[in-house]
């Protein structure tokens, strides 16, 4: 399996520190409003990587923090008139809702930033005792320099950070820093805003450190994957690399993963763009399997162009997987059985090629080209007069899988729904009729279907419905 390590920038073939297992952090959202489908592709992104481990039969910790404490949260808490844990409460609520109604697993552990505060102010202390921190009124700050790989991962220099650097800090903070590239480890309060008692005073972790002492407290000092936004690469996740290696002393991850925007025409999804659409306000819409197919179906270092043709798309994509796998079911029916050479080998090559694509750093368009294809010879065959119902089976399994690591049940597909056995009464009823020459029943009945949602397709081998 080859993985695109951004660290250095090539693809590298991916060796676990244990074998069989996995270990990966992927940032999680600021709780302060609902997810957007901008933040929803990391989300889908990782979660379609892990699930892709899984197939493989590898065992996956996968950690994703909440961060319930910074300046948005204070903001927002006070424009609602509520605390921040009671913002943060709501908001957890909701993310956990939406990305179950995408089918997005549940992190292994969902750590959260105030729940880690002792280990935020030990991890700090250590930074301090070995000189990459100081204090200043209430207030710690790394070393930037004192790290000599530090712009590594974003293929930056000091030289041209430092010059870029007072555009972006106020005076008062360049008048405490000890230089203007150092970032903020510990904030002192203001105000009445929430705070934790620390050997510095009152105040509250910083940003970046939450994911230090989040992904080393429950992966150990070096993991294997840490993933996110191709926006958290500088200088979130650079921060990261300086402020957990110079505490271990360990190389921090093995590899970096950085997923694609999602774009609204030329311009990347955000709110501060007021270009976003919300998760919650999206699955009142579309049904949350074309929103999850749509996402996870497109390479995760590509962008998505979030579009509704787009969307319309992945619909009909998704639409073709549903309508053959139905009209293998009904085949299955039929009592003709015999071997089918040609589709138990195109379902071998089709497995090797689907693998091939994904370890591939996870090349989901080449695994799903490959799936098509197969698809194509699969619905041939299921129109011939005979059928090997073991192929059909070992195909309908194989297709399950492979839709699951894209996140998409086909359980949901194949359960019985109310009304069933009364379709299945009338499509019978109008068999009868259409046996008799009794076209006028025959469409009457098909009028009736119709009104109810169901389309019908006459095949030689019998009459197959669908809901529209």
């Amino acid at each position: 399996m080859k993985i695109y390590n951004t660290l250095t920038r090539q693809k590298e073939t991916f060796k676990p520190i244990h074998e069989g297992t996995v270990k990966m952090y992927v940032c999680g959202p600021t709780v302060y409003n609902y997810i957007h489908i901008g933040n929803a592709r990391s989300i889908v992104a990782f979660d379609t990587i892990r699930r892709y481990f899984e197939y493989k039969k590898m065992q996956v910790t996968f950690v994703s923090n909440f961060t319930d404490v910074d300046d948005k949260m204070i903001n927002e808490a006070a424009k609602e008139g509520i605390t921040v844990p009671e913002l943060a409460e709501k908001f957890i609520a909701a993310f956990l809702k939406d990305t179950k109604a995408l089918n997005v697993e549940r992190a292994t552990v969902n750590p959260r930033a105030t729940h880690e505060i002792p280990e935020i102010i030990s991890f700090i202390e250590k930074l301090i005792e070995k000189g990459y921190a100081y204090e200043v009124d209430g207030d710690v700050y790394y070393r930037v320099k004192k790290f000599p790989n530090y712009g590594a991962l974003a293929g930056k220099k000091i030289d041209e950070l430092e010059a870029g650097a007072s555009e972006h800090v106020d005076e008062t903070e360049q008048n405490r820093k000890e230089d203007l590239l150092d970032f903020a480890l510990w904030k002192a309060q203001k105000g009445d805003e929430i705070a934790w008692n620390s050997p510095w005073g009152k105040g509250r972790p910083g940003w970046h450190i939450e994911c230090s002492v989040m992904s080393t407290k429950y992966l150990g000092d070096t993991f294997d994957i840490h993933g996110g936004g191709q926006d958290l690469e500088f200088p979130h996740h650079e921060n990261e690399i300086a402020q957990s290696e110079a505490k271990t002393g360990q190389k921090f991850v093995n590899y970096w993963m950085h997923n694609g925007f999602v774009t609204v025409g030329d311009e990347k999804m955000s709110k501060s763009l007021n270009n976003f659409v919300t998760v919650h306000d999206m699955l009142e819409k579309v049904d949350p399997q074309v929103v999850r197919f749509f996402m996870s179906s497109v390479h995760y270092r590509r962008q998505i162009n979030f579009s509704d043709d787009n969307l319309r798309q992945a619909e009909t994509n998704l639409h073709y997987f549903k309508n053959t796998l139905e009209s293998l079911h009904y085949r299955l029916k039929d009592e003709t059985d015999q071997v089918d050479e040609d589709l138990r080998v195109a379902l071998t090559k089709t497995e090797t090629e689907f693998e091939l694509a994904m370890d591939d750093d996870f090349n989901v368009q080449n695994a799903l080209t490959s799936i098509h294809q197969f698809l194509t010879l699969l619905n041939q065959k299921l129109n011939e007069t005979a059928i090997d119902h073991e192929a059909l089976l070992d195909s309908e399994k194989h297709i399950a899988a492979w839709l699951k690591v894209f996140g998409i049940d086909v359980n949901e597909w194949t359960e019985a729904q109310d009304g069933d056995a009364e379709i299945d009464a009338l499509v019978k009823k109008r068999d009868e009729a259409r046996k008799a020459k009794d076209w006028a029943t025959s469409d009457q009945i098909r009028d009736q279907l119709k009104d109810m949602g169901i389309t019908l397709l006459d095949t030689p081998n019998g009459t197959r419905w669908s809901r529209d």
